[in-house]
């Protein structure tokens, strides 16, 4: 019978909120950027427009850098010097973002913060571990999970909600605020949740045969190469979003409101899978979802293109709705399967799992987002360019495990 280990030292509601709050920071710090990044760019002398873009993909590339680190760091050093450490960085990141005099200070603010939050999102992970196993584990990060789906939604209108008031610095400056009273909220409340009896040294050799299991077992690799593909479509798509809408479309002030839609699709379909999974299983979910998705995008490419990449916004909604759906059952999924096979270095594989997909996906994005030519040809081509690719590697997969 699982049960909890011992008794949580918070309340349950403040347990639940501390850690949703916690890994919300990793999404407000990419989604209230969105509607300032025209802005950012002109101020700080972005040579291209689609050089602003690298404010938001750069800060991909921290996180992929700190997850391998801060997993395997936490199981020696304990969980809550881990995270102060991750917040150390990130809180000086968001010091060097808002002083930034220049695109180069700017940027290397943002991977600052990267680096930074990479520890709140593995090692909240573990935290949560430590006092809860089995369903009662999972109905925790179900509901850290369902307030966490909500900051997608809100943070471009906050972000946009602060331009109209003031300057795109004071973006940096409410990050910076809410990161120091969230940090002041955990060290006041939350205790060490790693007894001293369950540390394991620290050593690279763990992180080497971490990576060496992860890719030498095909179901692993395979799935986690999977998520890169889908992360590279969505970071390309979260790069281009304010200029498609904002300029393409010319939507100005009412950018939050098509972003947070879509984005609800998503946590929709986080709501939809944990109704389903149980029933029809996360391998025919994804197959299904992975079907459906690069079907659509390689019909909707080739209308895009009948179209000069100019097609009707509510089309081009009604597309993105369906591939965020699709998207946003894929992900848990994947996420779930890569890590299947892992159950005795759960810690490491998760850490390894996330840096080589946040790896696949960061240049990827990078290359969709600066192809943003005005139209929205270069986005659709990478949500059907990776589903094709998906679609191989996830044959590859089920090949093996089928024979």
């Amino acid at each position: 019978m699982n049960y909890k280990r011992e008794p949580a030292a918070l309340p349950f509601g403040e347990f639940v909120a501390m850690m949703a709050l916690m890994q919300s920071l990793v999404a407000l710090s990419i989604d209230a950027m969105l509607p300032a990044l025209t802005e950012i760019g002109q101020d700080l002398g972005a040579k291209e427009v689609n050089d602003s873009q690298l404010i938001v993909t750069i800060l991909f590339l921290g996180l992929a850098l700190g997850q391998g680190i801060y997993g395997p760091l936490s199981d020696t050093i304990g969980r809550k010097p881990a995270i102060y450490l991750g917040f150390s960085l990130f809180l000086a990141g968001c010091l060097c973002s808002l002083f930034s005099t220049d695109l180069t200070v700017m940027l290397s603010g943002r991977f600052l913060q990267g680096l930074g939050l990479a520890a709140p999102r593995c090692v909240i992970v573990a935290i949560v571990r430590d006092q809860y196993e089995g369903p009662a584990m999972a109905r925790v990060m179900s509901f850290v999970m369902t307030i966490f789906i909500f900051v997608p939604a809100i943070a471009p209108a906050l972000g946009q909600g602060i331009l109209f008031v003031t300057h795109w610095r004071a973006i940096f400056a409410a990050l910076l605020c809410c990161g120091v009273l969230t940090l002041i909220w955990f060290s006041l409340r939350l205790p060490e949740t790693l007894t001293d009896d369950h540390r394991i040294p620290f050593t690279f050799g763990r992180i080497k045969r971490g990576i060496f299991e992860v890719c030498s077992h095909r179901v692993s690799l395979g799935y986690t190469i999977s998520l890169g593909l889908i992360s590279s479509a969505f970071l390309g798509y979260l790069s281009s979003a304010q200029l498609i809408f904002q300029k393409q479309y010319q939507l100005g002030t009412l950018f939050p409101l098509y972003f947070a839609i879509l984005a609800l699709c998503i946590g929709s379909a986080s709501f939809v899978n944990g109704r389903l999974v149980m029933r029809f299983g996360m391998q025919n979910l994804s197959r299904w979802s992975k079907r459906i998705s690069t079907a659509i995008s390689l019909l909707f490419f080739l209308y895009v293109l009948s179209k000069a990449g100019h097609p009707p916004l509510w089309a081009l909604m009604l597309y993105m709705m369906m591939i965020l759906f699709c998207f946003g059952i894929m992900y848990g999924n994947l996420n779930a399967m890569a890590m299947e096979p892992l159950g005795h270095i759960a810690g490491i594989g998760a850490a390894v799992t996330g840096a080589i997909s946040t790896f696949i996906s960061v240049p990827c994005g990078i290359l969709i987002g600066h192809s943003y030519n005005g139209t929205v040809i270069p986005v659709i081509s990478g949500f059907a360019i990776s589903g094709v690719l998906i679609v191989g590697v996830m044959h590859w997969v089920e090949s093996t495990t089928h024979s």
